[in-house]
């Protein structure tokens, strides 16, 4: 069974991803400021990661949402998240799990 979206349900999840690339770009933005800082880095390398992996979820859900608004159903949407984890979770809530 394949599930799509009515256009303004599709509107909102447009412009709810264009505000999570914005929010992204952001978070990019700080992250290269504070890996201009060498002794920053050096002290919090282990927690600067954690912006990659941020940015990396901000970019699946943001092409999840475009995805959707786009028309693709909603199975076929969730099944192109390239984070495992983030897939699965998804999966499961639209489970009702």
């Amino acid at each position: 069974m394949t599930k799509r979206i009515d256009e303004t349900s599709a509107s909102l999840c447009a412009a709810v991803a264009d505000e999570i690339r914005h929010a992204r770009d952001l978070i990019e933005g700080l992250a290269t400021q504070l890996v201009s800082d060498e002794r920053f880095v050096t002290d919090y390398l282990d927690a600067l990661q954690a912006f990659d992996l941020i940015i990396q979820h901000m970019d699946e859900s943001a092409d999840l949402l475009g995805r959707v608004a786009d028309g693709h159903d909603i199975a076929g949407a969730l099944a192109r998240i390239r984070l495992n984890v983030m897939q699965h979770r998804l999966n499961n809530a639209l489970a009702g799990e």
